[in-house]
């Protein structure tokens, strides 16, 4: 499960947080193995899962994973670890990650096909009008 948006986080606001130049120079040289990480778990047939391992003031960066993989791998690729294979991988399958019959229900209507820019899942849910968690809206802009 690469977490490469917790690096990014801190590389933007960790001198904010009172993170020292040693510190800084640790995280930089975090998101260079990170990037290359990607590459090598998707060509050795890694499966990947998609989370953030962000807490507090960070949680506003949560979303920004979606842009930081597609430097490196396909939307398809980012979309299946946030989707389906998450559900395998939390032994979940056909509860979440799928539309289907006694699904949970978690659903987002997106503004456009995130499958040609994977940016329209970023931006904490500027292109997503409606999200739906277990059957109950929790945003909807479409009515």
């Amino acid at each position: 499960m690469p977490t490469l948006v917790a690096y990014e986080a801190l590389a933007l606001d960790g001198e904010k947080l009172g993170l020292g130049p040693e510190s800084g120079a640790k995280v930089e040289t975090a998101r260079k193995g990170g990037m290359e990480s990607l590459s090598i778990m998707r060509d050795a047939g890694l499966p990947m899962a998609f989370r953030s391992d962000l807490l507090g003031g960070l949680m506003k960066c949560h979303s920004m994973e979606f842009e930081i993989l597609a430097r490196v791998l396909t939307p398809a690729e980012i979309i299946a670890p946030a989707t389906s294979f998450g559900a395998k991988l939390c032994e979940m399958e056909g509860r979440i990650g799928t539309i289907a019959a006694g699904a949970f229900a978690d659903l987002i209507v997106v503004d456009g096909d995130p499958l040609a820019g994977v940016s329209l899942l970023a931006k904490d849910g500027a292109h997503r009008p409606a999200i739906m968690a277990r059957g109950s809206f929790r945003k909807n802009e479409r009515n």
